[in-house]
């Protein structure tokens, strides 16, 4: 699947096909379930993103909300784009250590997490990771690995 020019999540949705509307449905459920209060969902990028708002937190290197999680269909698999677990090694640690005890293989670089099906998803544990970053300390390690000219 090409980047998405869908200007609204339902857009996005509608444009997928039914069994790939499904799944990205089913994983953003758990996400808004999930997410810390401050976060807003929009699209950016090309895919469904969940970021601090510019009204929040305006001093992004980019001009664009500070992305937090993301949830894409790609042409191959699907993607979740976890920025929390990724700033945060123990939180990477706990994703990885809860995939493997759930008999799960971690496919994730970076902050990607790829995935062919839903099963292939521990959702408890996506929850887990969602539910643990609040937007100020999300800002917090933004700022801390930011050079201090670019802030």
């Amino acid at each position: 699947m090409a980047v998405s020019k869908a200007a609204t999540v339902a857009a996005y949705l509608k444009n997928l096909p039914p069994e790939r509307r499904h799944v990205v449905s089913t994983v953003r459920e758990v996400v808004l379930k999930n997410l810390p209060k401050g976060y807003r969902e929009s699209m950016g990028y090309g895919y469904i993103t969940y970021g601090v708002p510019l009204e929040t937190y305006p001093g992004t290197y980019n001009g664009q909300p500070l992305c937090y999680a993301g949830l894409a269909a790609q042409k191959n698999h699907y993607a979740l784009y976890l920025m929390g677990a990724y700033a945060d090694p123990n939180k990477g640690n706990h994703l990885a250590s809860e995939f493997k005890k759930r008999g799960k293989k971690l496919d994730m670089g970076k902050s990607c997490l790829r995935f062919k099906k839903l099963e292939d998803l521990p959702l408890d544990v996506i929850g887990d990771v969602i539910a643990s970053t609040p937007p100020d300390e999300m800002i917090a390690h933004f700022e801390k690995t930011r050079p201090k000219s670019r802030r």
